[in-house]
């Protein structure tokens, strides 16, 4: 099950982070298809949102393929994201952590290092187009 959690301050949409939260769970296996994503009941006692917030983020998701309501049942996942490359996840987490703690300790904070990933993914893809998905 995804724990949602929204970031007043991004200046991203809350429909958008749960949306972008669903997505990074589909990519990193944390949902799987046939899994029931939260009822959004559930989502707005736990973020304090409205309800046509999640609505709006599951239509979205529902829209990409990625999910389906089921009238009574609740909303399920039908499509995975996962890479064949995500085998090697648990490593590739672990040394991210363990550069993020030691950038941590030589004094760096969370958006000095959202600045390095995003210019080691910019050279490794390509310009950031602004876009998540």
């Amino acid at each position: 099950m995804v724990e949602f959690h929204i970031n007043r301050r991004s200046g991203i949409p809350a429909y958008v982070q749960l949306v972008l939260q669903v997505k990074q769970a589909l990519r990193l296996g944390d949902l799987n298809p046939g899994d029931r994503l939260p009822t959004a009941k559930e989502v707005v006692a736990a973020v304090t949102v409205n309800p046509n917030t999640v609505l709006k983020a599951y239509r979205e998701l529902e829209n990409d393929g990625l999910v389906q309501a089921r009238p009574g049942l609740g909303t399920f996942v039908t499509q995975s994201l996962i890479k064949p490359g995500m085998a090697e996840r648990q490593a590739l987490q672990d040394e991210l952590t363990t550069w993020a703690r030691q950038a941590a300790s030589a004094g760096l904070d969370r958006s000095d290092l959202e600045a390095l990933v995003a210019a080691a993914l910019d050279t490794e893809f390509g310009e950031d187009t602004g876009e998540f998905t």
